[in-house]
């Protein structure tokens, strides 16, 4: 019962001085008496906390010295590892105890987590999985092949923009859209879902083998970086045909990629580049510097 008690207090000094420490730490300094007062408030914060921690190496001592011994176990005849004179096997039994209490509480946690599950109201049948797939069937994977031909043709784009679709991997569709003369883009497309997108200048090859490739103009690598931001935030599973439509709304709004000035700054080009970032809402050209502005 001292050890006992002797933990308590040594707890309840701990949570004192604690609480004391972020106290001290949330005065602060009021910003009078200058750099000595603030070398002041710095070395008393310290002091408080070496004294926390000193503390702390207390109470683990004391709570080490509360623990049960291993020969409170019984084990079966494996007790008899314990008076083995050689040192290496007598360590052997300490850690079998070690193991059986591991082994012991992942037993109680399993058995807890059991029963928690058992009481899931929201449990549902393998029919009624079924049912509910068959009723409500994902459109994002619609594999119709015309289907991505139909959703590019219904898109308002501008005169000077086109599209070029093909197949390479099988029923899944690639979409190259050319930009006037600006850029062309490449977006991977799984059922109507966008998978991958790259942006390329106009002069550059893109075709099959150059999907994964990035651009030689640091430009339209930064325009492709922004071109995934976008195409994670237009992502829809439950609408994919609106997401599609968005995202290409979004992507021809490039078409004066070099012709438009920055709306925060007012400049053409801020470190070499031309205003790279198209706003998500108002389609409005902004320099990566002032977008977050």
């Amino acid at each position: 019962m001292d050890k006992l008690n002797s933990t308590l207090t040594a707890v309840k000094n701990l949570r004192s001085n604690v609480r004391q420490c972020f106290e001290h730490l949330a005065d602060g300094t009021d910003g009078e008496g200058g750099e000595d007062s603030r070398n002041k408030f710095v070395h008393d914060f310290q002091e408080r906390f070496g004294a926390i921690n000193s503390q702390m190496r207390e109470v683990e001592q004391l709570i080490n010295g509360l623990q049960v011994p291993p020969t409170a176990y019984s084990l079966g005849n494996t007790a008899y590892l314990a008076q083995e004179t050689s040192q290496d096997r007598q360590a052997l039994y300490p850690q079998l105890v070690n193991s059986y209490k591991w082994v012991d509480k992942v037993h109680d946690h399993s058995f807890l987590a059991f029963n928690n599950l058992n009481q899931n109201t929201l449990r549902r049948s393998y029919n009624y999985c079924s049912q509910k797939r068959q009723r409500l069937p994902f459109s994002s994977f619609n594999n119709d092949p015309d289907h991505i031909d139909k959703l590019l043709s219904e898109i308002n784009t501008p005169p000077h923009t086109s599209y070029r679709i093909f197949r390479p991997f099988g029923t899944n569709a690639v979409a190259i859209v050319t930009i006037s003369n600006v850029m062309k883009a490449a977006i991977v497309f799984k059922g109507v879902l966008i998978e991958w997108v790259t942006v390329k200048g106009f002069d550059e090859p893109l075709e099959h083998d150059d999907l994964w490739a990035e651009s030689r103009y640091e430009v339209f690598r930064k325009v492709q970086e922004h071109a995934h931001s976008a195409m994670l935030h237009f992502f829809s599973p439950t609408l994919p045909d609106l997401a599609v439509k968005s995202y290409v709304t979004w992507l021809n709004s490039h078409i004066k990629l070099f012709l438009e000035p920055c709306k925060r700054c007012g400049k053409f080009v801020v470190h070499g580049l031309p205003p790279t970032w198209r706003d998500l809402r108002t389609l409005e050209p902004f320099h990566e510097e002032c977008r977050n502005c």
